[in-house]
């Protein structure tokens, strides 16, 4: 009997925290998307697509290029999973070390669309200004993500 849909995101939380690829890969559809907003403080910093195409490159984020930017005590704060049929909604707050040794917190919305049981599709939100403090400073300006290709991480 497949999970139900709550089950399934909550399941895939618990594999991208341990950042071993083959439990990440194990939670996504082979032709999964992952949407963030474009110009994002993790994206920017990271040198990666806003825009994820593929398992492949979810699992490289999750289980490489994620660690390189939060570096440490990271911590999930779930405040609702809410689920109905195959989209989940999760409202978190998430807090980390980042690699130059600022702390990390905001809060987070995704809408995960779930199809056979798997993940199929992924819409990030997030405070984007904050993010861009926390990670880049406060004096300065947000920056603009540069044109990469599709698949480049």
């Amino acid at each position: 009997m497949p999970l139900h849909s709550r089950e399934a995101v909550q399941n895939a939380w618990q594999a991208f925290a341990t950042y071993d690829a083959d439990q990440i890969a194990a939670v996504f559809t082979e032709d999964a998307e992952w949407l963030a907003p474009p110009g994002n403080a993790t994206a920017v910093a990271l040198a990666i697509p806003d825009h994820m195409i593929g398992r492949d490159a979810i699992v490289r984020f999750l289980a490489e290029d994620f660690p390189r930017l939060f570096v440490s005590d990271v911590t999930v704060t779930f405040h609702g999973f809410h689920a109905d049929g195959d989209r989940v909604i999760v409202e978190e707050t998430m807090t980390a070390t980042l690699a130059n040794g600022n702390h990390y917190a905001n809060d987070y919305c995704f809408v995960f669309e779930l199809r056979d049981g798997l993940i199929h599709r992924v819409r990030e939100y997030m405070d984007t200004a904050r993010g861009h403090r926390l990670v880049f400073g406060e004096g300065q300006p947000a920056r603009q993500a540069t044109s990469l290709p599709m698949f480049a991480t």
